[in-house]
């Protein structure tokens, strides 16, 4: 069998009694460091060109990132070039730290302070692979060796460092595949690199712990990362960061909980591009801030641009249903959810706190529309359907009818086999119940009150017009009485209500009916500028449903 789950070894967690992380809460935002421009464009099936480079740059410092790593100048051509053109060009602000990586090897790390002659504030990103399997299977090496590869590379790094006494220099070391290294070693490793740049005595540091590949659960991870911050030296002087990838999908959760731990810094890419399954993702993890009411420190308003220049840059498409960036990611089709959206929205007023079903934070934001919050489609309700009409068109329907016509729309969805736009969905509203027959329309109507109830009388019709007067309690039922006598009908009214409409539409009231015409169960509704005649309209429209469907020949005769 190929499939076959018995070649795998299950990770061994840390054994860490006395954790502290699960009862912490993230209060601020890390800080943080975007890589799209190295370990994202390194991950791209087709590189970034120069251009690109540079929109995406710009992008990252609009958005308010103030750590940017740009490349690895010393492995690629083009990377060593992007770094030229934006220290040459004075394209990085001054609040702007770039970074590049580099590996823990004499040439490289020289080719690297090349790279960034004349920058203001750079950091150097220096590292190499310190796991079990990598020192066994790729180097060949013993801990001793590896430990001496990262003291060397720490020592090249300050050398160059002091020969440009002009740039703000920021050092940081990574053991990479942190998460299959012995913390004992790791935390070996991370002493020995800081005994030699000695950030107790005002060099700054950052000790990166990649997650390089994901191997265990995100609490797993959270224990590694306390457990080093507890016992690294230098602690109070250097920042500690992180940079999770996806290989179990669980990058967000690994660095929010890596936060928990101890973490200062968190390194990532928008959109979570990045090697095999990807890196973590900013967007999402800055925006799960935004939603507990905490600062991000970046300014995530304009998604539509982000998407738009990721997608273009990296030529990646973002999928429909990405936290916070998906076109779809706001948008409900099931029935129930759009209820409750409709009616948490009624009730939401401006300066209210944001408490709405289902939306976890308010899509506008983003730059989002509330419509494009609820879609139709075979899967939709009653609710979703009322939502549409309400927000597009400022039409109100009644319980009775926002089932009934959910029903019609649901059909058209079935039929169709997709969504039902706003559109279609208004046609299907005035087809079926606003659609009057030019000889069923209303004229002119009088009502006269006595104390017996209301004499009504009207006229309705095109070009040859029909009178009917009736008596009633009201309005409706004598009208009702006089069809009643003309067609030799029974009618009985099961519901009817009416609307005021909004400013700037163009009738002001409009009323929806239901009525029983020998037994059958009819409705309609109508526009008109006051609420008796949107009513009486609609009541003539409904038993011309009835009229019409029974005896088209008879029905004209007797309006004729």
């Amino acid at each position: 069998m190929g499939f076959d789950h018995r070649k795998y070894v299950a990770f061994q967690p840390v054994r860490k009694t006395d954790r502290r992380w699960p009862d912490q809460v993230i209060q601020q935002a890390p800080t943080w460091c975007a890589v799209d421009l190295r370990d994202g464009n390194q991950a791209l099936v087709k590189p970034m060109t120069v251009a690109q480079k540079q929109r995406l740059f710009d992008l990252l410092v609009k958005l308010g990132f103030k750590e940017i790593e740009i490349g690895f100048p010393a492995a690629s051509q083009p990377d060593f070039d992007f770094c030229r053109k934006l220290i040459e060009e004075n394209r990085v602000p001054d609040d702007v730290r770039i970074q590049v990586l580099t590996q823990a090897r004499p040439e490289l790390i020289a080719r690297t302070y090349e790279a960034l002659e004349g920058a203001k504030n750079a950091i150097v990103h220096v590292y190499n692979s310190t796991s079990t399997v990598q020192r066994e299977k790729v180097f060949a090496m013993d801990r001793e060796g590896i430990r001496e590869i990262a003291v060397n590379g720490a020592r090249i790094v300050k050398a160059h460092a002091e020969k440009q006494p002009g740039t703000n220099w920021t050092f940081q070391y990574s053991p990479e595949s942190f998460t299959g290294t012995e913390l004992d070693f790791a935390a070996e490793v991370i002493d020995a690199v800081n005994d030699v740049w000695r950030p107790d005595q005002g060099q700054e540091v950052i000790i990166n712990l990649p997650a390089t590949v994901e191997m265990a659960t995100p609490n797993v991870f959270a224990d590694q990362i306390e457990w080093i911050c507890d016992r690294v030296k230098y602690r109070e002087h250097i920042q500690i960061s992180v940079h999770t990838h996806n290989d179990r999908g669980c990058a967000v959760a690994a660095a929010e909980l890596a936060v928990m731990a101890g973490a200062d810094r968190v390194e990532g890419t928008l959109m979570g591009n990045g090697e095999r399954t990807g890196n973590m993702d900013l967007v999402t993890m800055a925006m799960n801030l935004y939603s507990q009411g905490i600062d991000p420190t970046l300014d995530l308003s304009g998604m539509a641009e982000i998407t738009d220049v990721v997608e273009a840059c990296t030529e990646i498409q973002t999928h429909p249903r990405h936290p916070y960036a998906g076109e779809l990611v706001f948008t409900a089709f099931s029935g129930s959810h759009q209820d409750a959206i409709r009616k948490c929205l009624s009730k939401y007023k401006e300066g209210d706190k944001w408490e709405i079903a289902y939306l976890p934070i308010d899509p506008r934001d983003l730059g989002r529309r509330y419509e494009e919050v609820v879609r139709i489609n075979s899967q939709s309700g009653k609710g979703g359907v009322a939502y549409v009409l309400e927000r597009d068109y400022k039409i109100s329907m009644p319980r009775w009818l926002q089932i009934e016509f959910s029903k019609v729309v649901q059909q058209a969805a079935e039929t169709e086999g997709g969504e039902v736009d706003s559109h279609t969905i208004h046609r299907l509203f005035e087809d079926k119940y606003l659609a009057v027959r030019p000889e069923w329309r209303l004229r002119t109507y009088d009502l006269h009150r006595t104390d017996d109830g209301v004499t009504a009388s009207i006229e309705f019709g095109e070009k040859e017009r029909l009178q009917l007067a009736g008596e009633g309690l009201g309005a409706v039922e004598a009208v009702a009485a006089a069809l009643e006598r003309r067609f030799g009908v029974t009618l009985a009214v099961e519901a009817y209500e009416e609307f005021a409409l909004s400013e700037g539409t163009n009738a002001n009231a409009m009323a929806c009916i239901r009525i029983q015409v020998d037994g059958a169960p009819h409705s309609a509704a109508a526009l008109a500028e006051d609420t008796t005649s949107a009513t009486l309209q609609a009541l003539l429209s409904a038993v011309a449903n009835h009229v019409v469907a029974a005896a088209p020949e008879k029905a004209r005769e007797s309006t004729a």
